[in-house]
């Protein structure tokens, strides 16, 4: 992907979600679009996230993974921001889908985080080469539609640091070694800004 970008980029990850509280691995579009929403405490953290980014107003334009947490945190942020355009929703950016993790115990991210050090892919979960190519689609979409604007892309965990990766110049099996997306942490996709931020050293 060419750089500088055409467009200004911000990251959000989504608030507290149900799948977080009950501590279960929610990644397949069957059991994420219309379920696993967040609760008030997501919503809470969603408003007060924004709060901190004055550089995000109503001429922000949002795009949202399809699931249904992240909808809602967008929802959430436009409502606050008063945008001038409706919270577009893209499945390029949604989760990636942890195969046969699904529905069972978050510890088992750290076996396929395990895997992606090892440059491993196993139990039918997404490579991350695979995100990281349709998270990237969707900004060469952007790209071809809009010039100088603010975009703030709400989604998840892995597909966030995954994308982080991109603009640092890693290769996208260490995105844990990026500094982790906590619920409804706001980012700009700046290299520079990214580079400022409490990350490794490199071996």
């Amino acid at each position: 992907m060419k750089h500088p970008l055409r467009n200004r980029y911000y990251i959000m990850r989504h608030g507290q979600s149900m799948a977080n509280v009950k501590g279960i691995i929610v990644s397949s579009p069957e059991h994420g679009i219309d379920a696993y929403g967040l609760t008030d405490k997501g919503k809470h953290q969603a408003r007060e996230a924004i709060k901190g980014w004055p550089v995000l107003d109503a001429s922000t334009r949002i795009v949202a993974s399809d699931f249904l947490r992240t909808r809602q945190t967008a929802q959430e942020v436009r409502d606050l921001l008063q945008c001038n355009t409706a919270v577009e929703h893209s499945s390029l950016i949604r989760e990636r889908f942890f195969g046969t993790w699904e529905l069972t115990s978050d510890k088992n991210y750290g076996k396929v985080w395990a895997d992606d050090r090892n440059m491993t892919t196993r139990h039918q979960v997404e490579p991350v080469e695979q995100v990281l190519s349709r998270a990237l689609a969707c900004i060469a979409g952007l790209e071809a539609c809009h010039e100088k604007k603010s975009i703030l892309l709400v989604s998840h965990g892995d597909t966030l640091q995954i994308l982080i990766t991109h603009f640092l110049g890693w290769p996208p099996t260490r995105h844990r070694e990026v500094d982790p997306m906590t619920v409804a942490q706001i980012r700009s996709l700046n290299p520079a800004a990214l580079l400022t931020e409490r990350l490794p050293v490199k071996s």
